[in-house]
């Protein structure tokens, strides 16, 4: 949404509305089309992601072709959902099996018996299925560059920033009171969908170590899923209610207070499935560096801004480590906190910017299939 207008700016554009779409007109001051039939003479552009939302944009990609946008470069999630919204588990088997030989083939097989395992989407990621049927693609890193021209040989791909605006500025002195935090307090914040790959256990082990070493933090979680109340009940369990904070869903204007109060964003995302993280970046916008997963595409983030801890449940050690080290060191944060701004400023992630380099990435892929 916050990159409609700019890319507006630098080409004609519409909006293809999903299927049942209830709104209006235009989205962002941008026409809105109905998916069918295609509209003649435009550039289809579908941003396809990793969860049943998008089936409707997958449909279409097998339907018309077109450019696809990958911000996840894992689709097993994806290509399950549409295995069971069509009933088409025999096409499901066959996709496997062309994805990743016997090993997909025998993957698929045994999810008609109900055996499946939590890491099954990211060691079959899929991600060959649907990009066959796309003209090139545009990824938001050097790792999904790297993946997808592993998996589709021959297929164009180029890569630019994730488009990610900056909210206005909160007032950080009132935020902090708001959430109770002292002086010389750390606050850090998780934002996102919560789900068991979010690390929120790795968080939660790392701020019942840093409270039991006396070193003051708050915790505030931002974003709704399926991990809220269990992550309620354990920071119950852990006695530690008073020190965190479980948001819910924030308005626009309650983030940028949120992101305004928080010294140290989080995510230690494990198992990835190959985004860039929105999260970590909608932290930097705001001036807030990171502690994430020090693995593939968090790795091209840079250390100034992005701290590294180890993926899975080790990485709460490190977190510890980290905010003791930020606690004891005000000058830290106060560098930490120019690099993250600096580094969504130099990586090319205002929308503006972002903007002309997709549209450039578009014409340069045009070219080469011409």
């Amino acid at each position: 949404m916050e990159l409609l207008p700019h890319l507006a700016r630098c080409a004609e554009v519409r909006v293809l509305a999903p299927p049942d779409w209830p709104g209006g007109g235009e989205v962002a001051g941008v026409p809105v089309l109905p998916v069918e039939p295609p509209p003649d003479g435009f550039m289809p552009l579908l941003h396809l992601g990793n969860n049943p939302y998008h089936l409707w944009i997958a449909r279409y990609l097998r339907a018309h072709g077109g450019f696809v946008v990958l911000h996840d470069t894992v689709l097993h999630h994806l290509l399950v959902e549409e295995a069971a919204a069509d009933g088409a588990w025999e096409r499901f088997g066959s996709e496997l099996d062309s994805a990743h030989g016997e090993a997909g083939a025998a993957l698929a097989r045994g999810r008609t018996w109900g055996m499946h395992g939590p890491r099954d989407p990211f060691l079959f990621p899929a991600r060959s299925v649907f990009l066959r049927h796309a003209r090139g693609v545009i990824v938001h890193s050097e790792r999904g560059l790297l993946d997808v021209c592993s998996d589709c040989p021959g297929l164009p791909v180029r890569r630019v920033p994730l488009s990610l605006g900056a909210l206005p500025a909160g007032d950080r002195d009132h935020w902090r009171r708001r959430l109770g935090a002292s002086d010389g307090e750390l606050v850090l914040a998780h934002l996102g969908f919560l789900t068991p790959a979010k690390g929120l256990d790795v968080i939660l082990r790392a701020v019942l170590a840093l409270v039991e070493l006396g070193i003051p933090v708050r915790l505030v979680v931002v974003g709704e899923g399926s991990e809220v109340a269990a992550f309620r009940a354990a920071v119950g369990r852990a006695g530690l209610g008073e020190r965190v904070h479980i948001w819910g869903f924030a308005s626009e204007e309650d983030l940028a207070g949120l992101l305004a109060a928080t010294d140290l964003g989080l995510v230690p995302r494990f198992p990835t499935a190959g985004e860039t993280s929105a999260a970590a970046l909608r932290f930097m916008a705001a001036g807030v560096p990171v502690a994430v997963s020090g693995y593939r595409q968090f790795l091209e983030l840079p250390e100034s801004a992005a701290f590294r801890l180890t993926p899975g449940a080790a990485g709460a050690v490190d977190l510890v480590r980290v905010v003791a080290r930020l606690a004891r060191d005000p000058g830290a944060v106060a560098a930490a906190r120019v690099a993250a701004r600096r580094s969504w400023e130099d990586g090319g992630h205002p929308p503006e910017q972002a903007a002309v380099a997709l549209v450039a990435a578009l014409e340069d892929l045009e070219r080469e299939l011409a």
